[in-house]
Formats: structure tokens, sequence, C-alpha cells
């Protein structure tokens, strides 16, 4: 059901936004992320297994909530992009930008001409509500939210050039590939690592679009909006499963322990 972006109305009142990555691509854990409260159940189809027939139910599923639905694309690809589009994403996060040129690309894929290349189906596509929506045309430019992923040295520096870029909403920090860029995979305590997170964080900052990232540093997501960050993802679905298991089977194990002795 095409509606008004939540997430974005939020982030142009000055409100921070936290989401929820979701790896598993079921509609049953979309709709319980977006009644939870989270404010973005973001799909992820760069790692993740999901389809874009399986985001459909998903993407329904999250209409009988408040939550805004993201997809974040396999890559910079404007047939995908198009796809996710048309059968209703609210925004779509881009992986790899590392240029003015590709953050372009990645904003003309979703705009219809002449402002942009995606193609014209909008009379019978989901996201359009099947024809149904009257503005959808003249609307939806301004209703997606759209983010280009900084992943890579290259990426730092072009941080104002990107930022320039009309329709590029925000710009969200990858701070596991952006190390691994530096050589340095995973080393957050590294110098040089610790150093470039936060020069991106401060031109993104220093640019008029809003600073995206997953916690990074050891900061929490609290900390991570103290710091300036307006669209926080935090957890995935998978993690907090994952987190939630092993702590009920040690406290399980503790427990049948006690009694013996």
């Amino acid at each position: 059901m095409y509606r008004p972006n939540a997430a974005k109305r939020k982030l142009r009142a000055g409100e921070p936004v936290y989401g929820c990555w979701q790896g598993i691509g079921h509609s049953l854990i979309t709709e319980l992320l977006g009644l939870a409260g989270y404010d973005i159940v973001l799909l992820d189809h760069e790692h993740g297994p999901a389809s874009v027939a399986d985001a459909v139910p998903s993407l329904q599923a999250l209409a009988g909530t408040p939550a805004t639905g993201i997809i974040r694309m396999p890559w910079n690809d404007p047939v995908y992009a198009k796809r996710i589009l048309d059968i209703g994403a609210e925004g779509v996060m881009v992986p790899q930008v590392n240029s003015k040129e590709e953050a372009q690309a990645a904003v003309a894929a979703c705009r219809y001409p002449p402002a942009g290349i995606r193609g014209v189906a909008y009379g019978i596509a989901r996201g359009a509500d099947f024809g149904l929506a009257p503005d959808y045309q003249q609307t939806i430019s301004d209703n997606l939210l759209i983010l280009c992923q900084i992943e890579t040295r290259q990426a730092v520096e072009a941080i104002p050039d990107i930022a320039a870029v009309d329709g590029v909403d925000g710009l969200f920090i990858g701070p596991w590939d952006l190390s691994g860029s530096l050589g340095k995979l995973g080393r957050f305590d590294d110098p040089e690592v610790r150093d470039t997170i936060r020069r991106a964080e401060r031109a993104i900052q220093d640019s008029s679009k809003w600073l995206g990232s997953l916690p990074s540093l050891g900061r929490s997501p609290a900390e991570m909006v103290r710091d300036g960050c307006r669209i926080v993802i935090g957890p995935a679905e998978i993690t907090l499963l994952r987190d939630a298991a092993r702590a009920d089977l040690a406290a399980f194990k503790e427990a049948v322990g006690k009694l013996s002795r």
C-alpha cells in the first residue's frame, strides 16, 4: 500500500530512526519486527538469500505496521532497483557507492524520466497500488528514502561529492567493509580504522545529508545517536534469535547444574 514514508518524516522532523536488518526472507519475521516497533525493517538482499519475489509478502506484511520497508540491493543495479520499487520498497540502500557518478546512477535508477531512467509501469505496479495511487508519479521521488553506502577508502574521500548529489538522502557507513578496504578487516582498535570511520562521520555531518551506520567502534545504538548518527540499523533478526537461543540454553544448563549440587 502506497503511503507516506514514516521514517523519512521522522528524519525531517529531526528525530533519529532505529532499524533492524532482516536476512531471512519470510514475511512473518518481517511483520513481527514491524509490530515490535522498529522504525525501519531493512530487507537485506546483498548478504541474505531473499529474492524480489520473497520481498513482496514481506512488504505486504509491513503495510499493517508503522515500520518503513527498505531493501538493500545486491549492487548498484538499475534493473534490480526498478523491480524492488515496482513491488513497493519504501527505500533503497545501495552498497559500495564510491563516487559522485555512482551516486548519480543510483538516484537515476529510482526516478522516472526525464529526471532518471526508471522504467514506467506504475499503472500495474504494486508499489503504486496497481495504478490506484493517483499521485504516485508526482510524489514517489520525494517519498522514497535513498541511502548510499560508504564502504571504501575511495568512498570516504568522495563523501562531499556523493552528498552533493540531488536525491541522495543519506550516507550509510559500512564499518566492516571499510576496515577491509584499509587492509585491516575487523580491526576496529586500529588507529587508522578508527580515524577513517570518524572522518567519514564528520564529513557526512558537515553535509546536508543524514548520517547512517550500524553501531561501530564499541558504541551502542544510543551512543551512535549521541555522536550524530540519524539512521541506526542495529541488530539483525538472525543475531537476535541466535543470541536469545544461546542465552536460553546457557541459563538452562546453569540451572540444571545447580540441581545436581
